[in-house]
């Protein structure tokens, strides 16, 4: 099962200018290459048959026939390869000459696609010889084939769902409207870019950034492949920077000046979803597309072939940097949807729970942030303790250190006492440790934050994740409520790095020692007694680990997949950690829960947005209470992918 990706090479033969048969020798060895590589798409150089650097001799009839010889010849070497393969050279129709990319695939020449914009400035003089690409398709003769020649052509696989191809050809993607925007909203997903970029001075990060860009603009993948070495020095320098990208991210990337080849897997079903998601990505009503089938034989898709970066924690940068400025980006979010309902509610005071937890770690740490924002006292933050049957020293003390080192209005209120009162009015035996036991202990904490509120003319901030929600891990109308939640939309894989960064970046040291031991604290909701004065329910024994369903929760959310291939990615993510068992059991917990516990989600309190992951009923999940999950975990029970 290939899972929607396709594998996409990007290579540069070292070319001799103008000999069409060496050049031709070497893109047959790199087809060979790329084909024990598992290659299914290879894209190569513009003009690479006969060079791009041959100047006037693309005057000589001699070079144009050679050309086409060695076109035909690489076609017929492409049969067996199971790939589409496209290549340029220089060819004449009409008595005029194109640069023209050519589409193969198993011994036969699919379609020639003539390039758009043609440069004639700077060290560019390609007007000098060629004409400007037309784009409705007509029908041109290849030796004894005829051939649809034109822009206007989408390459689409019959065998492989969601995978078809269009060209555009180096100045196109530099120019204000590139052929790719048409060619995506006709519904080609994979762009391919036959390019010779000559070399200077800081190009490169320009390029990077076009490909990208252009990638991202298009929701589509794209593979761009450069002339290198073996071009003619006279005036210019190639470098082969060789690249694939997918949506705005860079999957594969060459070392320039090197002719290297590079990989990537295109995640095609990952673009379809983005595009379906997208209402703004209109298809075009364009009829002059003509569209030609095409076919691959099947691929074998499983964890130790995938070509591919599948990052474990997707919700948070991998990145130092990049991970700090994205931490004080969400924090200042956080913060300034709560300045604006404390504004709104003319709120005097804030009530927060505190427990010596992250998630109560941070929301308190945001309403700060608020608060100084606001330009109010931390005084009025009302920062409660409320210890009952769980509550372990560890978590106690930590949470009395935290309010006091940041300035807000210490209170305790221990429960013990109200609940085995609450026990005896509905007749429930303490000793009996069930749902019952530990929803009241967390019914009770929320009653007294809501009356503390209206008692202190305040809003009671709310302090649980976007983990927790999926799960359903929370008291209905105990934790699970509030009247803003800050935290709403953060997971806690990256709740634990926000923590992180904000004690990386305190100047006190006694309230950094408290933030770092939070962190090292484990997750728990306390609700059960201790065991020799440590913590006894810890939450990732009963519902697994969070960093297994945060990464749950961002591919099934994000982009629908479905579970065998959240699977796959799970396995390919978390390869040297968890087993394919390990893996199952717990996506199995997670659909099963996350199906279950919609009811809590469709009337969960307000809360800001973050990042593209939200499960506000107001937002991003529109889901009815009563769904089934029968069919997402049968997918699962499958022996086999």
């Amino acid at each position: 099962m290939d899972y929607g990706f396709i594998r996409a090479a990007s290579a540069t033969p070292r070319v001799k200018v103008a000999d069409c048969g060496h050049n031709g020798d070497q893109i047959c060895r790199l087809m060979d290459e790329m084909h024990e590589n598992g290659a299914q798409m290879a894209v190569f150089p513009e003009l690479c048959i006969t060079g791009y650097t041959c100047g006037d001799l693309f005057c000589q009839d001699l070079l144009l026939e050679n050309a086409k010889k060695q076109l035909i010849r690489i076609a017929g070497h492409s049969k067996g390869k199971g790939m589409v393969v496209i290549v340029g050279l220089p060819f004449r129709m009409r008595g005029k000459l194109y640069n023209t990319a050519a589409v193969i695939n198993e011994g036969q020449i699919l379609g020639m696609v003539p390039k758009k914009h043609i440069p004639n400035y700077g060290e560019f003089y390609e007007a000098r010889h060629f004409s400007r690409g037309f784009e409705v398709p007509m029908d041109v003769q290849l030796g004894e084939e005829w051939v649809p020649m034109g822009m206007n052509l989408i390459f689409q696989c019959g065998t492989i769902k969601d995978f078809s191809i269009a060209v555009e050809i180096c100045e196109d993607v530099w120019s204000p409207n590139p052929p790719a925007t048409g060619h995506a909203l006709a519904g080609a997903t994979v762009i391919a870019n036959l390019s010779a970029s000559s070399e200077v001075t800081g190009k490169d990060e320009y390029r990077s950034a076009l490909i990208s860009g252009q990638s991202a603009r298009t929701i589509c993948g794209y593979v761009y492949s450069d002339a290198g070495e073996g071009e003619s020095s006279t005036d210019l320098v190639f470098s082969a920077h060789n690249i694939i990208a997918e949506n705005g991210n860079i999957l594969a990337e060459a070392v320039r000046f090197k002719n290297e080849t590079v990989y990537a897997d295109i995640d095609v079903g990952r673009l379809a979803s983005e595009r379906r998601k997208n209402t703004t990505f209109q298809p075009s009503e364009d009829e002059s597309y003509r569209r030609i089938l095409f076919g691959l034989p099947a691929r074998y898709t499983d964890s130790e072939n995938l070509k591919r970066f599948i990052s474990p924690a997707p919700f948070v940068p991998s990145d130092e940097k990049q991970r700090e400025k994205r931490c004080e980006e969400i924090l200042n979010i956080q913060a300034a949807g709560l300045k604006k309902r404390i504004v709104h509610t003319c709120s005097r005071t804030a009530v927060i729970g505190i427990s010596g937890g992250l998630d109560s770690t941070l929301a308190l740490l945001v309403t700060v942030r608020a608060f100084d924002d606001l330009n109010k006292d931390r005084k009025d933050i009302l920062a409660v303790t409320m210890p009952g049957f769980g509550t372990t020293d560890r978590t106690y003390e930590n949470a009395v250190k935290l309010i006091r080192k940041l300035g807000a209005t210490f209170m305790e209120i221990p429960i013990a006492e109200a609940v085995n009162l609450h026990f005896s009015q509905i007749g429930h035996d303490p000793q009996v440790h069930d749902a019952t036991y530990e929803n009241s202990q967390a019914r009770q904490r929320t009653m007294l934050l809501m009356n503390l509120a209206n008692q202190h003319g305040g809003l009671v901030v709310g302090t649980g994740d976007m983990s927790e929600l999926a799960l359903g891990w929370a008291t209905y109308n105990g934790d699970h409520m509030s009247m803003y939640g800050v935290n709403a939309s953060v997971p806690k894989t990256l709740v634990r790095h926000l923590v992180l960064f904000c004690a990386d970046i305190s100047d006190d040291k006694e309230l950094q020692e408290t933030l770092y031991d939070v962190l090292d604290t484990p997750v728990s909701p306390e609700l059960l007694p201790p065991k020799d004065g440590k913590i006894s329910q810890k939450t990732e024994d009963l519902v697994g680990p969070y960093e297994l369903h945060d990464f749950f929760l961002y591919y099934v959310l994000r982009f629908g997949f479905a579970p065998l291939k959240v699977r796959l990615l799970s396995e390919c993510a978390f390869r040297d950690v968890y087993d394919k068992e390990t893996i199952t059991k717990w996506l199995k917990i997670f659909y099963q829960r996350f199906f279950s516990q919609q009811f809590k989600r469709s009337c969960v309190p307000d809360g800001p947005k973050v990042g593209s992951v939200a499960l506000s009923p107001r937002g991003d999940l529109r889901m009815p209470s009563d769904a089934s999950s029968k069919e997402w975990l049968d997918e699962l029970n499958m022996d086999s992918y």
